[in-house]
């Protein structure tokens, strides 16, 4: 019997048919895209307010453009990582689960990449803003590599090393 400081043995391949594994699979999914959809709706907010700032008008033509593309690309990652749930409300009862999940997990590693990118252009514009373009510049390609390596390469690499059972 383990105790509370070992760790479980592994349990192997769970018992459940393919059916009860798309619906599993489709509520983490959802689950997941609940807290990033959080993220997202507050740099919404938050771009959409700055535009009516005082400060904004002081903007220069450079920090503006990289408002107006920062905030295109958070209106894409919200669109794009809204879809999974348009697609299980579209396809809702007509058994095609496994398609919804396999689609939805798409359109999710897609809406990170642009949600990367806009969170990227926030900490560009807000470091230009702060420490000047050369600082930001700076800061900023250390925070791509950041998101690089852990939303994009990390998951990779270990789905490379082992194939999971879900």
């Amino acid at each position: 019997m383990p105790t509370p400081h070992t760790p479980p043995e592994p349990a192997g391949p769970r018992p459940e048919t393919a059916e009860q594994r798309a619906d599993r699979n489709l509520i983490e999914l959802l689950q997941e895209l609940r807290v990033v959809q959080t993220g997202v709706q507050i740099l919404l907010a938050f771009l959409l307010g700055m535009a009516f700032t005082e400060r904004f008008t002081r903007l220069d033509r450079t920090q503006q453009a990289l408002y107006v593309v920062t905030f295109l690309l958070t209106l894409v990652s919200a669109a794009v990582l809204s879809t999974p749930v348009a697609l299980h409300r579209g396809l809702f009862h007509r058994g095609a689960k496994r398609r919804i999940v396999d689609l939805s997990t798409r359109f999710t590693e897609v809406g990170l990449g642009f949600l990367a990118l806009a969170l990227n252009g926030a900490v560009l514009l807000l470091m230009d803003v702060v420490l000047g373009r050369a600082a930001a510049a700076a800061i900023t390609c250390v925070s791509m590599v950041m998101f690089a390596v852990l939303w994009f390469l990390l998951p990779w690499a270990l789905r490379r090393e082992r194939t999971p059972d879900a």
